[in-house]
């Protein structure tokens, strides 16, 4: 069963070796079939090259544009969510935040368990989290609390972008909606409201070495509360619309 592994990227030249370096090694050394698809979100560093370059020596790899008017974190994810050629998906960060040994173990879980969709949670036993910056991590918690009440859910970490999805699964989420970074929200909200089964493992995080993050707290606040009202509203009114029950 292939693993395609979605990654975003914006002026992410410096990150990228790194990265894709060792996910590539790792998928490889636990033999799983998988693509690494870049999706390359008009860049105006040295992006490109940097990925042409890595292409000679990681034969998984490829690279699809995110070309204007339609850029932007949720953009470039949806342009690759449109065009995996993998049995499973899995969105990992360009910047090395994300754990290669976690993705194994998010693709082992999707296997074993028959899920459609593998979460993961920084914050639960067995979770780690390096130089998170402190002026997002009390928005994270009181976000992430107030959705898995709202929604009656275990779960605490919904905007973790780190997730896995069943081809099947993705299908069923369309139509995406969210152009930025609430696409992390709605994609696993949607989820567990049309009713796809989920499995919940621990992982790690670490902060970017190079750069900087591209999210915009200020920004986001009212994409997030829209997106999440929007499942809500879902969740209330589908009626037993979709195939799956809640």
């Amino acid at each position: 069963m292939k693993l395609s592994v979605v990654i975003p990227a914006y002026n992410e030249a410096l990150n990228l070796p790194d990265t894709l370096n060792a996910f590539h090694t790792e998928l490889r050394a636990h033999n799983i079939d998988h693509e690494l698809l870049v999706i390359n979100d008009n860049s105006k560093d040295n992006t490109i090259e940097v990925i042409t370059e890595l292409q000679k020596t990681i034969p998984t790899l490829r690279t699809i544009f995110n070309t204007p008017p339609h850029n932007g974190f949720g953009y470039a994810i949806r342009k690759g969510l449109e065009n995996f050629s993998g049995d499973c998906v899995a969105i990992v960060m360009a910047d090395m935040s994300d754990s290669p040994a976690d993705l194994v173990k998010f693709y082992n879980t999707w296997m074993e368990k028959k899920v459609d969709c593998v979460f993961g949670d920084r914050w639960s036993k067995g979770g780690r989290v390096i130089d998170y910056p402190k002026n997002k991590l009390y928005l994270n918690r009181f976000v992430n609390r107030m959705i898995s009440i709202v929604f009656r859910l275990r779960y605490r970490d919904t905007t973790n972008a780190f997730k896995l999805y069943s081809r099947q699964c993705m299908e069923g989420l369309k139509p995406f909606m969210s152009p930025h970074f609430n696409l992390t929200v709605e994609l696993p909200l949607k989820a567990i409201v049309r009713g796809y089964s989920f499995a919940v493992v621990p992982n790690s995080w670490q902060n970017r070495k190079h750069g900087t993050s591209n999210l915009k707290i200020r920004e986001m606040g009212s994409r997030y509360f829209f997106i999440v009202l929007y499942c809500l509203i879902e969740k209330f009114f589908s009626r037993g619309d979709f195939k799956k029950k809640w």
